[in-house]
């Protein structure tokens, strides 16, 4: 996983609440457990007016010009600015997948559905929570401003804006380093690689039978 330290880059807007995991990647999606490539269906449902498939070219589908992600002005967008109960809906860890594949690092809204974010920490992604006034303030100059963009600082815990606003957020100490040091479970479990060596050649020498060994 790679580690996180800061990002600066373009923001892009979900203005609606209670988005859930099937939005952000539909369920026909799921058949693949590679981590990758998600990101031409991401939001699905929204960026396109026809029926996505798994395997089908998004490239000449017909796109909604409604849906803000489909502005040329979000082009490139990397924090995705979003409203409350973000991630809610079924556990699927394609959803933090899909974000990612696209090109988001980060995810700013006033609250989350506790699953997806403890996804986002175990895939890289930065779940960001600030207050509903916060979020408005970003929604109102990003309104206003084309090529609007935010700097998030992991270890000093802000988000700035170009405008002045520095908006602190709370993170458990624990998520924060693995973020930093690019840890997930795989990869904290490899940190004691000559612990478990060590403990599994003790436990072999004192207990042979277990492991088919007989003496």
């Amino acid at each position: 996983m790679k580690a996180f330290t800061e990002h600066r880059g373009l923001v892009g807007p979900m203005d609606r609440a209670n988005v859930d995991t099937d939005m952000i990647i539909p369920k026909q999606f799921l058949k693949s457990i590679k981590r990758s490539g998600f990101g031409p269906n991401l939001f699905d449902e929204l960026r396109y007016l026809d029926e996505g498939l798994p395997g089908k070219d998004c490239s000449n589908r017909p796109i909604n010009h409604d849906f803000p992600l489909n502005h040329a002005r979000y082009k490139g967008a990397s924090v995705l600015l979003a409203r409350k109960n973000f991630g809610c809906g079924s556990s699927r860890e394609h959803a933090p997948w899909a974000l990612e594949d696209y090109g988001f690092n980060v995810v700013i809204a006033p609250s989350y559905a506790d699953i997806f974010y403890n996804n986002c920490f175990k895939n890289g992604l930065l779940p960001v929570i600030l207050t509903e006034a916060q979020v408005d303030t970003l929604f109102d100059e990003l309104d206003v401003q084309e090529g609007y963009q935010l700097s998030v600082d992991l270890r000093a815990q802000t988000v700035s804006t170009d405008s002045g606003n520095v908006f602190s957020f709370t993170l458990d100490g624990f998520r924060k380093e693995c973020l930093l040091n690019g840890l997930d479970e795989i990869g904290l479990t490899l940190k004691e690689a000559a612990a478990i060596k060590r403990y599994e050649a003790n436990r072999a020498a004192q207990h042979p039978w277990v492991f088919g060994v007989i003496k």
